[in-house]
């Protein structure tokens, strides 16, 4: 083993004990649902942004909190309503008098500039508001009035949406859904899991707990992702995975020919490999494998399918057309 690769092993043996005291940590306070928690670290290591979905009362808000809290950063939560405006979540100018009796304005930061931003239901906001949102994603900056303002890193949005109550929201367009590296559906905790919660939120709450990682510790390991080497095989059958999902494709399977009117874009491959590498990463791997993409696939593209007419009325999930595609690639 050369010394650049035995580096890299300890390297990520080193962050992956500090991955798994964030995961104990969190876990005081979210209970249940290992897998959503999974997926919301391997997206916040793949430096991208999360749209979390599921019924209310399933614990969106204190997973994104005590995730927030474990890792020491700065945490905002912003509720989302049809009368928010941009200036709300940006910040605005403010006219003060200056000491000599003139004017001057100050700029007061929203909430937006922050570590951690958590959209709640993010589809109840106007589309006017839901853009401002756009630059802060994918740039890291925010532009008003003429004047740039660089956001600090990490940053990171997750935003939430209530798959149920759709009625009075604006569904967000497919060009802002894109800047989501992967959307997490969160079940309902099975009985045991529910047992648990039960018990831990009726009686004493837990004493608050205290960071165990910080914003440097984040920075590296997402540093660190992006020097997991991926295979030239894997990044074709992913490449051959985007384009299955293209109902134009000659290779799609029936189904996505049939339900689908556009499928993913290579940002859609790019997140895949990006969740792939930061899975290897929490797993103790020093490479991607075939199950890392399998395992990230469905949370990677479901967001990023566009069903025609037909997949309306068929009720069909996305994820079933991901998994006709995965299966399709693996039987050639």
């Amino acid at each position: 083993m050369t010394d650049t690769a035995h580096d890299l092993d300890a390297r990520i043996t080193e962050l992956r004990e500090k991955t798994q005291r964030l995961r104990d940590e969190v876990e005081r306070s979210f209970l249940g649902n290992a897998h959503t928690l999974d997926m919301l670290l391997i997206a916040l290591l793949a430096d991208g942004h999360a749209l979390l979905e599921g019924a209310p009362g399933l614990g969106k808000t204190t997973l994104v909190k005590s995730v927030a809290r474990a890792l020491d950063l700065d945490f905002q939560r912003i509720q989302f309503t049809p009368d928010l405006m941009p200036a709300d979540i940006l910040g605005a100018r403010i006219l003060e008098e200056t000491a000599g009796g003139g004017h001057t304005f100050r700029f007061e930061r929203g909430p937006l500039f922050a570590n951690v931003v958590l959209a709640d239901e993010i589809n109840r906001a106007t589309p006017r508001t839901q853009s401002a949102l756009l630059e802060a994603m994918q740039e890291r900056q925010i532009t008003i009035f003429g004047e740039t303002w660089k956001l600090d890193a990490p940053f990171m949005v997750i935003a939430t949406q209530n798959p149920i109550e759709m009625e009075g929201t604006y569904p967000l367009p497919e060009a802002q859904l894109d800047r989501f590296i992967c959307r997490i559906e969160i079940d309902s905790p099975n009985q045991h899991e529910l047992i648990a919660i039960l018990n831990a939120t009726t009686g004493t709450p837990p004493e608050r707990g205290s960071a165990v990682l910080s914003a440097s510790d984040v920075l590296d390991m997402r540093a660190l992702v992006r020097q997991i080497p991926v295979s030239s095989d894997i990044t074709r059958n992913v490449a051959r995975l985007v384009r299955a999902t293209d109902p134009r494709d000659d290779t799609a399977p029936d189904s996505v020919k049939r339900l689908l009117r556009y499928g993913a874009s290579p940002r859609g491959g790019q997140a895949i490999l990006m969740l792939s590498k930061a899975r290897a990463l929490l797993r103790g791997r020093p490479w991607v494998s075939e199950e890392d993409v399998t395992a990230v696939a469905a949370s990677a593209l479901r967001h990023r399918l566009v069903f025609g007419y037909e997949g309306e009325a068929s009720g069909v999930h996305p994820d079933e057309l991901i998994f006709d595609a995965l299966e399709l690639i693996h039987e050639h």
